[in-house]
């Protein structure tokens, strides 16, 4: 079925935490990796906290050896500072803080390894998942959104949990043990910092539990900026004939707008993270210098336990910013991997890796036989209701009809795009249901009214996937097809690349794309409007080339220039998904039925009536 723009709605999201699973569950095979990223984290982090209760020591040891004066008369005499022990505590602190650094650092290069071969078996497994979806799959998705999918998405996750990943270790690690370390050194002053960091929780809980939606609609309003511009990019040349440049922009506009819109709104809840943690921070510095100064002046506690505690309070208030922040990053990234998985997860076509081969393909005839054949792309919407035919080996079939008859669907049906809802197709008597799909499609050569031309020399494009093919063979066909002269034209011939760059005309594409199938060299042909993008003398050309083509092999050819199946050996006419008629050309027009009227109203001059 033929799809226009990208007119899909959002797809709902799936539940976070079961995202995050799969998630995990997806990067199992990397757990070594991360479990030694994870403990040099760990250790990294404790490193840190022995720091401030050893500088703790330093500053009562100070503080110690400074006489205690009151009213100029010595209350306390000072004790002698002993620099030995303070010079070991010095290289001690050195020391965990270097090895703090290089565990850290080696923690992200593995974090980092880690994220980035998941990206690339993410990839991989994409590519692999599209060779095995169903065409009625990418009929009914725009391609932007699967594009954006591949990449956006993707890579959103993979830099997401790089960046996200260690930090939310590393935090969760260093709360928790400045929490331990607060009650351990004064569990009067870790209270009071607790107490007033409550609010700090609270308000960070209540912003990741309303802030999720909107990284959910960044994510599903970047696939539709990109199916837009995928869109309109790729169809420049119309929307300047019709001059639609400003509604194209319009529409831009608009999904651009929701864009915005939703990346403001999620970028913003991340952003106003850091401030309230540093206003929390703050508050905290406040509440231990006040109970630190009253507990002191009560003889319960020293200097240095008050300065061990700014440093601790630092450490428990920096980490919920760490968290909030490393939490809003795992939301997007949680969105992005429902839609990677929504993907994964689609349902496929039946694998047929274990079915064995049932046909020969050197000794296929090409005898056809449909019987009775039903379908409908919506099961309750039949566009075939009950097409029969039979067709012999070696015939020129022809399927004729107004637009949306069914022709290109009878295409899809024969090559098993898609099942048929009822009903049988067989091929010297084999049903292609019995055949696997790669049997059936080697069968076949096929030439379709859209031309595809991958970026790459005229060589690897007309030998796609055919090995043994020689220059000679390239020359026949070629001079077959009236493309000699263009290729002699080219300076480096066969050797050219075919880019954007290069000058090649719509009907050169599709002259190319026919001389492909020809080199295919296969017993059945499927020619769907393959004249449709050519001038009449090139169609002439092109019409002795496909007599030539097709003969001893079974053609099917859909056509709306019905001249140029004057010569087939079967016409079946189909309205409606019914075959009303059948015969050849002379056959149909002396039954001057709807096959008459049909030519007659291309053929006619100045009403005159065609009768052969």
């Amino acid at each position: 079925m033929p799809r226009f723009g990208n007119n899909s709605a959002p797809q709902k999201a799936k539940n976070t935490k079961q995202s995050i699973a799969k998630l995990l569950k997806y990067i199992k095979s990397f757990a070594p990796m991360l479990i030694i990223a994870i403990v040099l984290v760990v250790g990294a982090t404790i490193c840190r906290l022995v720091g401030p209760n050893q500088l703790g020591k330093i500053t009562d040891m100070i503080t110690q050896a400074i006489p205690q004066i009151k009213d100029n008369i010595i209350i306390s005499p000072g004790i002698e500072i002993n620099l030995a022990e303070i010079m070991d505590i010095a290289f001690l602190l050195i020391g965990l803080f270097v090895f703090s650094f290089v565990a850290n650092y080696i923690a992200n290069v593995l974090i980092g390894t880690v994220c980035f071969k998941m990206s690339k078996n993410l990839r991989q497994d994409i590519a692999e998942k599209i060779n095995r979806l169903p065409l009625k799959y990418l009929d009914r998705k725009p391609y932007g959104d699967v594009l954006s999918t591949v990449t956006n998405d993707v890579d959103m996750l993979g830099q997401t949990l790089q960046q996200s990943a260690s930090s939310l270790v590393g935090a969760i690690i260093l709360f928790l043990g400045s929490l331990i370390m607060m009650f351990v050194t004064n569990w009067i002053m870790a209270l009071s910092a607790i107490a007033s960091t409550v609010i700090g929780f609270a308000i960070m809980i209540l912003i990741i539990s309303k802030s999720q939606k909107y990284f959910i609609q960044q994510q599903e309003s970047l696939g539709e900026v990109d199916g837009v511009v995928e869109e309109i990019y790729s169809g420049q040349n119309i929307v300047k004939t019709y001059n639609a440049t400003g509604e194209v922009t319009d529409k831009f506009e608009r999904v651009n707008k929701k864009l915005y819109t939703s990346a403001w709104k999620s970028q913003f809840i991340s952003g106003i993270m850091q401030p309230i943690m540093g206003f929390v921070g703050n508050l905290g510095y406040v509440v231990v210098c006040v109970v630190g100064a009253v507990l002191t002046m009560k003889g319960m506690t020293s200097f240095g336990v008050i300065a061990s505690f700014m440093i601790y309070i630092r450490f428990f208030t920096n980490p919920l910013s760490q968290i909030a922040q490393a939490m809003t990053s795992i939301q997007t990234a949680a969105a992005a991997s429902e839609r990677v998985f929504e993907f994964l997860e689609e349902e496929e076509i039946s694998d047929e890796s274990t079915k064995e081969m049932t046909v020969d393909i050197s000794k296929i005839k090409g005898n056809v036989k449909i019987r009775h054949v039903k379908f409908g792309y919506d099961p309750d919407k039949l566009i075939i209701h009950d097409f029969s035919a039979d067709v012999k080996a070696g015939q020129k079939v022809a399927i004729v009809g107004p637009t949306g008859a069914g022709k290109t669907t009878i295409v899809n049906l024969l090559m098993r795009f898609y099942e048929v809802n009822s009903g049988k197709i067989t091929i010297d008597g084999i049903s292609i249901s019995d055949m696997t799909r790669s049997e059936l499609r080697e069968i076949f050569s096929m030439v379709l009214q859209d031309t595809w031309l991958f970026e790459g020399t005229i060589r690897e494009n007309l030998v796609y996937n055919k090995e043994g093919i020689t220059d000679e063979d390239l020359d026949r066909v070629c001079e077959a097809c009236g493309l000699s002269h263009f290729i002699k034209t080219l300076s480096n011939g066969y050797d050219t690349i075919l880019s954007d760059e290069t000058n090649v005309s719509v009907g050169q594409k599709q002259l190319l794309t026919i001389a492909r199938a020809m080199l295919q060299n296969t017993p059945m042909l499927i020619l769907d409007e393959a004249t449709s993008n050519v001038d009449t003398r090139t169609e002439e050309l092109i019409q002795k080339a496909m007599d030539k083509l097709t003969e001893n092999r079974t053609s099917f050819v859909i056509a709306h220039r019905l001249s140029t199946i004057k010569n087939a050996d079967l016409i079946l006419v189909l309205k409606d998904g019914d075959v009303i008629e059948s015969g050849t050309h002379k056959e149909l027009i002396k039954q001057k039925g709807f096959y008459a009227d049909l030519y007659n109203s291309q053929f006619s001059l100045e009403g005159a009536e065609v009768t052969e």
